[in-house]
């Protein structure tokens, strides 16, 4: 690629800055370290071989971390999206602020009954005090006294040239920009009062433009909010991009789901959240345009929203677009690097409208949803075995209602739905805290072949709330505050045939995981799970189907020397059987973390072995922050990195990274326009945050 692309892509950001810089701030002490996302993430959603969106989970938990909540204002369904308390923690909690009056500080969590020291620990990290005076000024006021201002700036690329941009590729599949990919944020927040920023994004192999008449004003991806909540009657107004959480998620899912994992409570239960600002760079599943939450009468909020949005389009027939060529599906790559990867950019315009009408009384709240998403291209299918089903039209309309209540230590709660003229869907759970030590979860989920939610994110086996049922029953016994034993059974169904499974199924899935933690610096678990469901056993035009098992083990031990020098050492393995064929795969990973008073620095060395794709093993790795690090391990070979993080002053902080994966046996990696010629591929990343 020409390099007199980079100087003109830094040249935008440094304007960015300059502009940024030019706004007064008010400069603030940030003598708190932060803290290890690996861990927590570890902790809170460790089975990472599912079909869900990582990215996502990981951006909530450190948009929190990076703008805790207020004790004083938080509400329990906030408390609840943190997946760290239990319902008797929960109700203790409340009670004790209803009783005590506003907390004064954050060590006042030692003197509720039920939080231990673990969960102290945990929690500390997300919330914070407040100041009543500060509420009290003008919003310009809090802003410039917000200590949570930052901005972030990364640069990244692969050292390696992929095919995509040599010089001899075909122009059809030869990336149009350079390698090097960037992005940029700035957030201003306050929780339950006020959010103001943007969010700047060109992947690897996209352009920087200005082309109005394609719809590209600089980088290909460009997000922004404002919110402001708390004004009298208005509790709620969004303008720009944001997302929608209401009920379990059957209509409204907001990405907040963190499905079937090692923590087997928490996670189950979906919080009645409303609506969030949108911060991610996942070019998908947010709106884009208003929303506003009014007070109309006591206790009762009225939620409504406008969304117009353009979406990215395949059509069948010719990869251009040319009268006559019918809209196949929703494109969601968000990767327009190519001329037919340009020529889907934006070509569908999407409306949305929606009304939520929410009661709420102390510990009980019931809500009545509707939806509506209209396309301005009728949507078509390329007929296939297993989508019979799909969405096809221009038009599809959700109407349902959810019911939640707590009592005591149990939590129940519903969503039923129904997508006009089509399916049904309805989940029922409750979460109980039988004892101090002994906490239960049961879920039930129906979601018919033709139930259409293209914003939903219930708990399901499927990527989609749709064509399936199933039965969820979670346990957690802490014997002492050193062992402690969890685990799930998850029996589902398949009414009608899915990608790869060409018959109506049935499957389960089960996980048991035992902890050892005796002392504060060693952290052991020993983790298993297991999958069972039918797979297509052929790839020929007549499909037979059989059962497929996947077996997934680990063995975590987590070590602290001292505050400056940690240790993880991890073994996963893996093994799929179909038919009559077995395959394997393991890794093992060994990972070494420093701390200094200003300099971090994470280092990972890994073997690992897979026979095929069905073998690969995910293991997060650390990050720059906001970043993300999740790479499945296939093939033979080793991967390592580094990742140096230095504070340059208590408002500048510096990362650099670099990652390594090297293969065995092979003369190139990837495929298409991402071939990479020899066995090696190395990736490097910088940011910078500056907090103002």
């Amino acid at each position: 690629m020409k390099s007199s692309i980079i100087p003109r892509e830094l040249f935008l950001l440094i304007i960015i800055f300059s502009l940024l810089f030019s706004v007064p701030s008010l400069s603030q002490d940030y003598s708190k370290k932060d803290i290890n996302l690996e861990r927590l993430i570890d902790e809170i959603y460790p089975v990472q071989d599912l079909d869900i969106n990582y990215e996502d989970l990981y951006e909530n938990l450190a948009q929190i971390l990076a703008n805790p909540l207020n004790l004083n204002t938080v509400t329990p369904e906030q408390l609840r999206s943190l997946y760290i308390l239990r319902e008797d923690q929960l109700n203790s909690f409340f009670t004790y602020r209803k009783e005590r009056g506003p907390f004064i500080s954050v060590y006042e969590l030692q003197s509720i009954s039920g939080f231990d020291e673990k969960v102290i620990i945990k929690l500390q990290y997300f919330v914070i005090v407040k100041e009543e005076e500060l509420l009290k000024k003008s919003i310009s006021s809090r802003i410039i006294a917000n200590q949570n201002n930052y901005l972030v700036m990364r640069l990244e690329r692969t050292l390696e040239t992929k095919k995509g941009y040599l010089p001899e590729t075909d122009s059809t599949t030869k990336y149009v920009g350079s390698p090097t990919k960037i992005y940029s944020r700035f957030r201003t927040m306050q929780s339950n009062d006020f959010s103001f920023g943007f969010t700047l994004e060109k992947d690897a192999g996209e352009a920087i433009n200005w082309r109005p008449s394609s719809r590209q004003y600089g980088f290909d991806f460009i997000s922004f909010h404002g919110q402001l909540m708390n004004r009298g009657k208005m509790k709620n107004i969004i303008v720009g991009d944001y997302q929608a959480q209401f009920g379990q998620g059957l209509i409204f899912g907001g990405g907040f789901g963190a499905g079937k994992g090692a923590e087997t409570i928490t996670t189950i239960r979906k919080s009645n959240i409303g609506f969030l600002p949108y911060t991610s760079v996942n070019e998908t599943g947010f709106f884009h345009g208003g929303a506003i939450s009014y007070s109309v009468a006591k206790n009762i909020t009225l939620h409504s929203l406008l969304s117009i949005n353009r979406r990215d389009g395949k059509f069948s027939g010719d990869s251009l677009i040319d009268d006559g060529i019918l809209l196949s599906s929703i494109a969601l790559s968000g990767l327009h690097r190519t001329p037919n990867e340009l020529a889907r950019r934006k070509q569908i315009e999407e409306y949305n409208t929606g009304l939520i009408l929410n009661y709420s009384h102390e510990n009980s709240e019931v809500g009545i949803t509707f939806s509506q998403t209209t396309f301005d291209t009728p949507v078509t299918k390329i007929m296939r075995p297993y989508n019979h089903f799909n969405f096809t039209g221009n038009q599809n309309t959700n109407v349902g209602i959810f019911l939640n209540f707590s009592f005591n230590n149990f939590s129940f709660f519903s969503e039923a739905a129904q997508s006009l003229a089509h399916g049904k869907a309805i989940t029922i759970g409750t979460l109980a805290s039988l004892t101090s030590s002994l906490d239960l979860s049961l879920l039930y989920r129906n979601y018919s072949p033709d139930f259409y939610s293209f914003y939903g994110n219930a708990l399901a086996e499927n990527t989609q709330s749709q064509n399936e049922n199933g039965f969820y029953w979670g346990w957690k016994y802490s014997f002492s505050k050193v062992y402690s034993l969890s685990g799930y059974i998850d029996l589902f169904q398949f009414p009608w045939l899915r990608y790869r499974g060409y018959s109506p199924s049935s499957g389960n899935e089960w996980l048991i995981r035992f902890n050892f933690q005796p002392a504060k610096n060693i952290f052991i678990y020993v983790q298993a799970r297991a999958e069972t469901k039918e797979r297509n056993a052929s790839s020929s035009t007549i499909y037979q189907t059989a059962l497929g098992t996947k077996n997934n083990y680990w063995i975590n031990c987590d070590y602290a020397v001292n505050p400056t020098i940690s240790f993880k050492t991890r073994l996963q393995t893996s093994n799929y059987q179909l038919i009559y064929a077995s395959t394997k795969g393991f890794a093992l990973v060994q990972d070494v973390n420093l701390n200094f008073r200003r300099l971090s620095i994470s280092t990972r060395y890994a073997l690992f072995q897979t026979d095929d794709y069905d073998n690969r093993l995910y293991i997060y790795e650390s990050d720059v922050w906001l970043g993300f690090s999740f790479q499945p391990y296939v093939g033979v070979g080793t991967r390592s990195y580094i990742l140096l993080q230095y504070k340059l002053s208590n408002k500048i902080d510096m990362w650099l990274r670099w990652a390594t994966t090297s293969y065995q046996n092979v003369a190139t990696i990837g495929s298409g326009s991402e071939t990479i010629n020899g066995s090696s591929k190395n990736d490097i990343k910088f940011q910078t945050r500056i907090r103002f």
